[in-house]
């Protein structure tokens, strides 16, 4: 069956809440509850948005993502203080891996936030978590800095990567 890529409304909030916590846990990510609660309200509010892969009625794969100006300490001086993206989770289905659903659905976000006009869209991950990190490379996210951030990351390094990807106006 083929991959449909669907925006996030909420009608999907509460599978694509429950989606986000079984298949997005795993020791790399940090996915607190009242977190990944809040930022299901920041989506039905518009705050934030998503694209799901939905294979039929399942949902095999989600990308959400928003604007904020949280990644400003990274941002060339001039833009210092421009909105810019933020990918906020990203998502496979644990049978659906490998199958480049995560680099798609990437790649959609990134386009949308490019059509609105951002700049700049940051992403960050465990240093260690590899999958992630190809996923990155792939929509063309580039590693900005690497810093210990153990509460939010207890396993191996405890270390956390910002990426970045960068587009000049037309």
């Amino acid at each position: 069956m083929a991959i449909a890529l669907v925006p996030a409304d909420t009608r999907h909030l509460v599978a694509l809440q429950a989606f986000i916590l079984d298949h997005g846990a795993n020791v790399w990510n940090w996915l607190p509850e009242d977190g990944i609660s809040e930022h299901m309200r920041d989506i039905a509010t518009g705050q934030a948005h998503g694209v799901l892969a939905m294979e039929g009625t399942q949902l095999v794969g989600a990308v959400t993502y928003c604007t904020t100006h949280h990644f400003s300490v990274y941002q060339d001086p001039q833009r210092k203080n421009a909105l810019h993206g933020y990918i906020c989770e990203a998502v496979v289905r644990r049978d659906q891996v490998g199958r480049g659903l995560g680099a798609q659905l990437l790649a959609h976000s990134v386009a949308t936030l490019k059509a609105q006009g951002v700049q700049e869209i940051y992403i960050d991950r465990h240093e260690e978590n590899a999958a992630s990190a190809g996923m990155m490379r792939k929509a063309g996210f580039v590693e900005l800095d690497t810093f210990a951030e153990p509460a939010r990351r207890p396993h191996g390094s405890g270390r956390t990567t910002v990426c970045r990807v960068v587009f000049r106006p037309d």
